[in-house]
């Protein structure tokens, strides 16, 4: 380990035995505002990773996007999930014939979609880009049936 390392190792391993006065001291430093419902290992965890992120540099925002996509996937919260959602592996290539012409968009890592060089954050967005009009974008890209008969 480099100094850089020791020393931040040193300050994470240091939070345990904060009083925790000191500890709202380092919050402070950190964040805009105190957490509603706080506990000494919610506070120590979160004062860690900022010292860590001082030293050693944040997620890119590339990590942020997948991590987000991530929980927004697996949560078991009820909220804008919808039971019918369609999970598309990255780089799955859709194709739809349209205008007489074939028309591809490919699925990203980042859960966006490709098309013609840009990207859009839902098919129906890049369905409505196609055919000028409002579309589910499942169904202008056959991946439904019908809106009121989920495949």
């Amino acid at each position: 380990m480099n100094d850089t390392q020791n020393s931040v190792a040193a300050q994470v391993a240091s939070l345990s035995t904060l009083p925790i006065a000191d500890l709202w001291v380092l919050w402070d430093q950190h964040y805009p505002r105190r957490p509603e419902s706080p506990n000494r290992s919610y506070l120590q965890s979160r004062v860690a990773y900022k010292l860590q992120e001082a030293a050693f540099g944040g997620l890119s925002p590339d990590a942020q996007r997948q991590l987000v996509n991530i929980g927004i996937r697996h949560s078991k919260i009820k909220g804008r999930q919808k039971s019918r959602e369609i999970h598309l592996a990255p780089g799955t290539v859709l194709v739809r014939e349209w205008g007489e012409r074939d028309h591809k968009v490919t699925v990203t890592a980042q859960g966006t979609f490709d098309y013609e060089g840009n990207s859009f954050k839902s098919l129906s967005s890049v369905a409505r880009q196609i055919s000028g009009t409002h579309w589910s974008g499942p169904l202008f890209f056959g991946l439904r049936s019908t809106p009121k008969d989920p495949k």
